[in-house]
């Protein structure tokens, strides 16, 4: 059964705060930063992350993948939710507060068995390309990697919720299987890396 997060409680009223002004911003529980933190750039690149996602959800409206569109919207709410428990101290956690959950990562690896489930064996590495959502699907996959990286090295550091790390981790590879997916549903031959192509 899903479970039920908490709705935000939000009243953005100003865009500048000079709260920043010294380098410094706030965690959901009041503490207090230095805004080049760990746990800021998980997060922050977790944000970038969903910039990214955002410009392949346009990109599957327009080509009309629209079971596909749905997922991807998914996804951006998984990652506003991954921000929120990464914005957060463990100690200051809600038991309602948004996160990720088993059930969130089970259905991500449930739609990475379906949407490969009818691709053909790869016989050498993926070139990002072909059309350009594709090439979008591959700046997500490799910005998802990069926000994987940061968090296990805030791990490291501090505690860690384990289904944050295993998320991006199969959200990385979700995105590998949507770039091959897309150029197959829009009827465009994969661009394979071939070695002797390159200036010798």
């Amino acid at each position: 059964m899903s479970e039920t997060f908490n709705e935000p409680r939000l009243a953005i009223n100003r865009i500048y705060t000079k709260t920043g002004d010294k380098g410094e911003t706030g965690l959901v529980g009041g503490q207090r930063v230095w805004k080049d933190a760990q746990r800021i750039e998980v997060y922050g690149t977790v944000d970038e992350l969903n910039s990214f996602v955002g410009l392949v959800r346009i990109s599957a409206r327009e080509n009309r993948l629209d079971a596909f569109e749905a997922i991807i919207e998914r996804v951006q709410h998984e990652l506003f939710n991954l921000g929120s428990v990464l914005a957060t101290m463990p100690e200051d956690l809600h038991p309602n507060q948004p996160r990720i959950t088993k059930e969130t990562i089970d259905q991500l690896e449930r739609e990475i068995d379906q949407y490969n489930a009818n691709l053909a064996p790869l016989r050498s590495f993926v070139l990002p390309g072909g059309t350009r959502i594709c090439a979008e699907l591959h700046v997500c996959r490799t910005v998802c990697r990069r926000a994987e990286r940061a968090l296990v090295t805030l791990s490291h550091l501090e505690e860690t919720p384990i289904e944050a790390l295993l998320y991006l981790n199969r959200l990385s590879d979700a995105m590998f299987v949507w770039s091959r997916w897309v150029n197959q549903e829009l009827g465009v031959a994969e661009a394979l890396w071939q070695p002797n192509k390159a200036a010798r």
